[in-house]
């Protein structure tokens, strides 16, 4: 969905970039009180600049202001926010005074009667707009991110979750706003643990559903306010380094754990089975997330799939280990260098720290890889004998420039654009990737788009051929898929456990479908992306967690 802002240049400034695609609880002030703080603005993982965010509640309301500065590609400097809520949190006025790639933008709106009145000035053209709005509503106005805090401060106080909260985006639109999910958790650091609410929500108009997810502390100050879709994330500044974490899931049983690999330490999370001996020697496997899922959780879409699979195979019997990817979360190391080799190296490491443990067989430790962390798993067993069998999850069978291509070509394919649009696009991906590949040939492509391109990763996701890594791979496998899966479709499970009875020394090839099942492993019933947000079943599959745990035991039996 698009929620369009500020007049005729502004579409709430980071969808537009990346488009290329309740009632108020009434309630009193306490003595008045004052907090500043500072947030760290991330795109793509990169820090583009911050926000210094005032809020101050007293007999008046509340009042949130901020001031901010964003480099490029969002390039915003704005020297003035400011929205201020009645007692009982219904909006009073909002101001702003924003620069958005050199053009400036003024505008102040007040709330009465039903209505929202906005006027100002928008790069030389005028602002005059009146807009019915619900009569409890919050305000989310354009580059002010710390205003959503009026939000988590009334969902702190509320009991349950409301169902008929609006947003009012400025100058002009009112959208549904929705709370899909809520839960505690904790946020650690190297020196203290903050608890927290964290809530999922759903905005939502005629044009589509947009997800986000919120972090508060218990009062409802702002831990942070992401947009997974968009890679965009606002996270308090103390909070950005790599000894925090937002802990979204727990095992009974899970204990912190650091892995030395090359030059930095790898930060996880290692789950022993229940009323085990720490000296009785158990099998072991290592798990490890795709692109979309760099923390050691797994945590798409809501769900925490590395998390309940951790928990599961624990229960079967195994000692599992899952870590934050190099460069994210706790772990050191630098991920904007980093290669799928790398990741595969990382894993090894993980091996062989795994097979000094005194509660591990060194000969019984497989490794899990999901979508295309399945392709590391599998490029770590070509090289680690220490490594006994492979699960791959919902892995592509085809080339990584095959792979993407197909990718664009579908997300072109749900856009309304002409055929001479389409073509034009798809030829200039056609010139990015061989650009990448040869390092050659970049004439003609937008500067901003061979920034994104010409990554070492991307590089290596482009020349990956899965063929040609499982001729070294000698373990025994296991390659599960999704039936639903409309990310990697499922009939990538059959082309690529055909390619590894073809071209392998492993004399173990197992394959399993599972009904009903999406690319995060949970029920679904069209496994389409658009569903996810709406999924009530947050759990992965017992099919898909029973079909691995089995698989395992069976493979790695004790000796």
């Amino acid at each position: 969905m698009s929620l369009h802002v500020l007049g005729r240049h502004c579409t709430w400034a980071i969808l537009l970039l990346l488009a290329a695609t309740l009632p108020a609880l009434a309630q009193t002030p306490q003595a008045a009180a004052s907090a500043t703080r500072s947030y760290t603005v991330f795109l793509r993982g990169t820090p583009v600049g911050r926000e210094d965010l005032t809020v101050r509640s007293d007999a008046s309301g509340l009042t949130i202001s901020s001031q901010s500065m964003l480099g490029a590609p969002l390039n915003v400097v704005m020297r003035k926010g400011e929205v201020k809520y009645r007692p009982d949190l219904t909006p009073a006025s909002l101001t702003l005074d924003v620069t958005i790639n050199q053009k400036n933008v003024t505008l102040r709106t007040t709330f009465e009667n039903g209505s929202a009145v906005s006027e100002g000035n928008d790069a030389g053209f005028p602002i005059r707009t009146t807009t019915p709005i619900q009569p409890r509503t919050f305000v989310f106005p354009d580059v002010f991110f710390g205003a959503i805090e009026a939000l988590g401060r009334q969902l702190a106080v509320r009991n349950g979750l409301p169902d008929d909260l609006n947003a009012f985006i400025a100058p002009g639109v009112d959208v549904a706003l929705r709370v899909k999910d809520a839960s505690r958790g904790r946020v650690s650091t190297s020196t203290s643990t903050i608890d927290v609410y964290r809530y999922e929500l759903v905005f939502s108009n005629s044009t589509g559903e947009l997800t986000a997810n919120l972090t508060t502390e218990l009062s409802g100050g702002l831990i942070s306010f992401q947009l997974p879709s968009q890679a965009f994330e606002v996270i308090r500044e103390d909070l950005t380094t790599s000894t925090s974490r937002t802990m979204v899931f727990a095992n009974p049983t899970d204990e912190p754990a650091s892995i030395l690999s090359s030059g930095f330490t790898l930060i996880g999370t290692i789950t022993r089975p229940r009323g085990t001996s720490p000296t009785t020697k158990l099998p072991a496997i290592v798990l490890l997330g795709g692109s979309g899922a760099v923390e050691r959780d797994g945590y798409v879409g809501g769900v925490p799939i590395l998390g309940q699979l951790a928990g599961a195979l624990a229960d079967a019997g195994f000692v599992v280990v899952r870590y934050d990817r190099r460069g994210e979360g706790q772990s050191g190391g630098r991920s904007e260098s980093a290669t799928l080799g790398d990741y595969a190296e990382d894993l090894r490491v993980a091996v062989k720290w795994l097979s000094d443990r005194k509660d591990v067989d060194p000969k019984r430790i497989a490794v899990l890889g999901h979508s295309e962390a399945a392709w590391v798993a599998m490029l770590a067993a070509s090289r680690d004998s220490r490594i006994a069998a492979v699960v791959s999850i919902a892995a592509p069978s085809q080339t990584g420039a095959e792979v993407v291509l197909d990718q664009q070509l579908m997300a072109l394919s749900r856009l309304n654009l002409s055929p001479v649009e389409r073509e034009e696009k798809i030829v200039l991906q056609k010139r990015i990737q061989a650009a990448v590949l040869s390092g050659t040939g970049w004439e003609g492509v937008p500067a901003d788009l061979r920034r994104q391109a010409d990554t070492p990763w991307f590089q290596s996701l482009l020349a990956y051929d899965p063929a040609k890594v499982l001729e070294k791979v000698k373990q025994p496998m296991l390659f599960v898929h999704g039936q639903l899966d409309k990310q990697i479709a499922v009939t990538n499970l059959e082309r690529l456990s055909d390619t590894a009875r073809k071209v392998s020394k492993s004399k173990t090839i197992d394959v399993v479908s599972v009904r009903g099942v999406n690319h995060l492993l949970v029920p679904a019933v069209t496994g389409e992306i658009s569903e996810y947000s709406t999924l009530t079943d947050r759990n992965v599959s017992r099919d898909v967690k029973m079909a691995i745990g089995d698989w395992l035991t069976r493979t790695l039996p004790a000796k």
